[in-house]
Order: C-alpha cells, then structure tokens, then sequence
C-alpha cells in the first residue's frame, strides 16, 4: 500500500478543495438554540435535520462551502452541550473532540432558553485550544429583543444577533467570521518554497496494487497543484521510469518526491547533489510538526521487546495484503528491536484518550485531517510523554535514508545529527 490509500473522485480531483485544507468552523450550542438552522442558513441549502424535538443532532455534520474573502471552509453542526443520559454523553464527548480540529467557533445561543455554565465551560474549553469564539443569537424573529440578552453579553465574547428561519443578520454574521478568522490558520506550503519559478521537480508515483485504479492518491495530487502554484515543472514518473527520466532532463532536477516505499529504489537512482525527499516528509511539515515527528524516530531506537506501539491512521480504507500500516511498518519495526512488540491500532477522527503506557505513536501522512487537528494531536502525544513519528519519516529513518530525505530541511536535518551523533 502507498503511503495513504485515500484518493479524490475521479472527476473532481484536481479542483476540490480537500477537507483538510479548509478552515474549519464548527457551531456549538445547547439542544435546540438552533444550530442546524443556522447552519442551513449559512450554506443556503438543508444540509441539517431541524426539529422542535431536542438532541435531533447525534453525530457532527460537515459542509463544505466557499465564504469570501476567506475561501473555503468547513462548517460543523454539533449536538448539543446539554444532552442528557447515557446516550447525551457519548454525544457531548463527540461534540468536544470537534474542538480538536476547530478554528472558529460559533456558540449559538437561545435568548428563550438558559445561558450560562455550559457555555462558560465551552468558552473555557476553547480558550485552552486557542480557539476564537463568536456568540451567535439566534431566533430574533421570535425574540427582538434578543441582542440586548445581558446574560449573553456576560459571556465576554463578540455577539451577532440572527434569525436562522428569516435570514436576518447572516450576512453580518459572515462579517464577523471574516474579521475574527485566525490569519494564520493556512498550512505552509507543500514544496512551494524548495523551489523557483521555472525549476523541475521530478515525482515518484508508484503504482501497484494499491493504487486507487484511473486515479493518483490525495498527497500527490495536491503536491502537483502546489508545485503548479509556484510555477515549477512537475515531472511524474514510476520508479522503475525515474532513472531514464533524470538522463533525459538537460540539467539536474530541483527535487526529487517519491512514495516512502520506494525510497531504496529512489536513493540509488538519484544522483549525489539532488535534493531528494518523500511525499510523507511534505506532509509531516505540512500537516504537523517535522522536528517534532524527526524526535520520534529517534525514539525508535529506545524500543525494547515487549513494549506497545500505537498505529494511528486519520482515515479507514481497505486493506491489501502487505498492508503498510498492519503489516510492513511492525514487520520492519521487530526486525529493528529483535524481538516482538505489542501493537495497537487506531482509525479515524480520535486518538484514544488514554495513550499511558505506549512508547510511540506511528501517524500516517494525516492527509484527511486539518493541521490543527494534527498538532493537537501531537500536543496530546506530549502531554503524555509519547514520541510520535509519522510513516514517511520512520520509513527512511528504518532503511538509513532519513539524512539524505531531511536535506532540505536543515532544522529537523541537525536535529536528527545531534540525536544520532553524527
């Protein structure tokens, strides 16, 4: 299997924007303040269930819609914050871990209805993951009198007053979600800046039997669109291509991307002095936090037989035979250690909450999630004393090719020299 198996539809590929790279604006509230009107308010189409009857909302509901000047994002409809019983709490919890991957938050509140210590908990709850809140009244059709709600203006937080059901004060609201957007909630680039205009940056692109079939997976299509926006030359190849393809360029490529598992194969074809690294690497710079997940290779030689490893993946897909996750990186991951380890394995949205115990964490390229999930993700894994690495650095880290894949990065490059002792 290729780094990650997750691909576009095949008529949209290189248009969509993927989820992960959207900001991400979820709507919390209690059991009917109206969110799922608001957010059919906002996107303008009846994406959400509204009923009268409380806890209509189980699971989060994503949309994804362009709002300008911001461009796209993701709006989240929640249960709400006051749901009850066994079932009410299961839901809470799925609602809070939506802070894990939320930029803004709008806290919609019913002037008709209580205001108090769920929302001054949630506000709370926000402030310790840096996220903006916005306070939504909603229902001023009904109540006109609504943005003069003391209650609400003693939350300290910026308020809008709206009718989800007539549309008044949405396009206010959208106003404010412009003016209080994190300006800093865009990812870095790809592979933008290890390049200049005119430069040719060669891509390896295996295809096997896990490759999705007439299509290339989300990490090489959008490392293509990156490479397009900075107006470099992206040349695509199989790795069984790639050493004719570099005798055939008049001069040396920029950079050289290949899939993890083909890293041998790419390190012997690829000339001393050609900037050579993986799609995983990009991705863990992209996504998270390179020098962060450079430390938890290193972390792999502090394994001892015995000790319980956690494979996480952001996404489920079908397994082929030599699975990458189930079945390569243990294989590669015993041989290393001599002996057996205990495994463990996580997909989806959530790490587990309770990581003690696990001297690492292997993360897949975290394609499907935004950044801010991964760093919080990452802030969990420390908060916990347990390295993380993800797929691409620990591949090249096994197979002896992380300093070479790490030259263009020189932080995480000395990072690794002084850990290793080179």
């Amino acid at each position: 299997m290729t780094e990650t198996d997750v691909s576009l539809p095949e008529k949209d590929a290189l248009n969509r924007t993927p989820r992960g790279d959207r900001l991400h604006i979820a709507l919390f509230g209690r059991r009917n303040a109206g969110k799922s009107s608001l957010i059919n308010a906002l996107t303008r189409q009846n994406i959400a269930i509204v009923s009268g009857v409380p806890g209509t909302t189980t699971d989060p509901v994503y949309k994804s819609m362009e709002i300008l000047p911001i461009g796209p994002v993701v709006i989240i409809d929640t249960a709400g914050i006051d749901d009850t019983g066994e079932l009410g709490g299961l839901r809470i919890q799925k609602t809070l871990a939506v802070l894990a991957k939320t930029d803004i938050l709008l806290l919609v509140l019913d002037p008709s209805g209580d205001i108090g210590s769920y929302e001054r908990e949630l506000i709370t709850r926000a402030g310790e993951n840096n996220v903006p809140v916005l306070g939504v009244i909603n229902k001023t059709d009904l109540h006109p009198e609504a943005a003069r709600d003391s209650r609400a203006a003693a939350l300290g937080i910026p308020l809008t007053a709206v009718s989800a059901r007539t549309g008044e004060g949405i396009e206010q609201l959208k106003q404010e979600l412009i003016r209080h957007a994190p300006r800093d909630w865009t990812a870095p680039t790809i592979a933008g800046d290890l390049v200049d205009p005119g430069d040719t940056v060669v891509l390896v692109v295996p295809i096997d039997l896990a490759a999705p079939k007439g299509r290339l997976i989300l990490p090489q299509v959008q490392t293509i669109r990156d490479l397009l926006d900075h107006d470099a030359c992206a040349l695509v190849v199989k790795e069984r291509e790639l050493k004719k393809a570099l005798a055939g360029l008049s001069r040396p490529p920029r950079l050289v991307i290949t899939d993890s598992q083909a890293f041998l194969k790419v390190d012997a074809d690829t000339p001393p002095g050609v900037l050579m690294t993986s799609f995983s690497i990009l991705f863990a710079r992209y996504k998270g936090d390179l020098e962060i997940l450079t430390a938890g290779a290193l972390a792999v030689d502090s394994l001892h037989p015995g000790d319980r490893v956690l494979i996480s993946e952001a996404c489920t897909h079908h397994r082929v035979e030599d699975d990458i996750g189930t079945v390569k990186i243990p294989r590669w991951l015993r041989q290393r250690v001599g002996g057996q380890l205990e495994f463990n394995w996580v997909s989806g949205l959530e790490l587990p909450a309770d990581l003690d115990g696990y001297k690492l964490i292997v993360h897949c390229g975290a394609c499907m999630i935004n950044r801010k999930e991964m760093l919080h993700r990452l802030m969990q894994a420390n908060r916990a004393g347990v390295p993380v690495v993800n797929y691409g650095v620990l591949i090249a880290y096994l197979h002896g090719i992380l300093p070479r894949a790490l030259e263009p990065f020189p932080a995480a490059r000395q990072l690794l020299e002084e850990g290793d002792g080179l």
